[in-house]
């Protein structure tokens, strides 16, 4: 299924299903927990995001579709260890060079984090570990040909139905393609989030990202509404979103785009 087919099967997903709500408490509990990007919960969330007006003629867009698998694994009384996995399908059309109008397989990110299991006396959550750029795209122009690493951190606070904090990291490409341009990339994720009386989670961030060769940002910004919901025994949370390009470079998206997206969760016990 190509990534704009699947986008539109979330879309009506997220517009048709009838199911039952999941249990107050769990429901609540579940909704704060995937507001924690380094949580003790299995989950698979499923993210579409279309964007548009890309290139000069602003006749481009593209949908991308992440695949996000967040896996704990506890490796002590005190320490979890937090897998957390980006990987991209790309469709492109409509872009001003044909040869850019392809499909497939972008370059994964893959992330380590080591987390206290308790918070901090003052309440704060946190991780550091390494990242991962990996060449995996399946095709020239949806990856940058090279291999890259650097480290990432994550700290965030809960208070209540708040949850707010923010993920960094700096990767720098190491190997690959010696044609194409070295990677020197920040990404800066700060990010807020509200889980209301109706297990309704309402969630801002920016996922902004410099360019240390190219001097320029890109930032998207994200407003974005998701309901924590149960079929069977299959605990799920759907959303929608919009988001707006506050900056970015030359050729690149511009103005309004749309986020879709299906959390599978995988509670221990259930």
């Amino acid at each position: 299924m190509k990534p704009c087919s699947f986008a539109v099967t979330l879309m009506m997903v997220v517009t048709l299903v009838a199911v039952s709500s999941a249990s107050a408490d769990d429901a609540t509990e579940l909704a704060k927990k995937l507001a924690n990007p380094i949580s003790s919960l299995i989950s698979l969330p499923i993210q579409a995001n279309y964007d548009e007006n890309f290139g000069s003629d602003e006749e481009g867009e593209r949908w991308l579709i992440n695949v996000q698998p967040v896996i704990p694994i506890s490796l002590n009384e005190d320490w979890n260890i937090i897998s957390r996995t980006i990987l991209p399908m790309i469709d492109q059309k409509n872009m001003q060079l044909p040869e850019l109008n392809k499909s497939g397989l972008g370059d994964i990110t893959q992330s380590i984090f080591f987390s206290p299991k308790a918070p901090t006396s003052s309440g704060w959550i946190w991780g550091v570990g390494p990242v991962l750029y990996l060449d995996t795209a399946t095709n020239d122009v949806l990856g940058a040909q090279k291999w890259g690493a650097g480290p990432t951190a994550v700290a965030l606070k809960q208070a209540g139905p708040w949850t707010y904090g923010a993920l960094v990291n700096q990767v720098n490409s190491f190997a690959g393609d010696g044609s194409r341009e070295d990677i020197s990339a920040a990404f800066v994720q700060p990010f807020v989030s509200y889980v209301t009386s109706t297990k309704t989670t309402i969630s801002l961030n920016a996922e902004s990202s410099y360019n240390w060769k190219g001097n320029d940002w890109s930032v998207p910004i994200n407003l974005f509404v998701a309901q924590m919901l149960k079929a069977g025994d299959q605990i799920f949370q759907v959303g929608v979103g919009a988001r707006y390009w506050a900056e970015a470079p030359d050729a690149a998206p511009e103005g309004w785009g749309l986020r879709l997206q299906l959390t599978l969760l995988f509670p221990k016990g259930s």
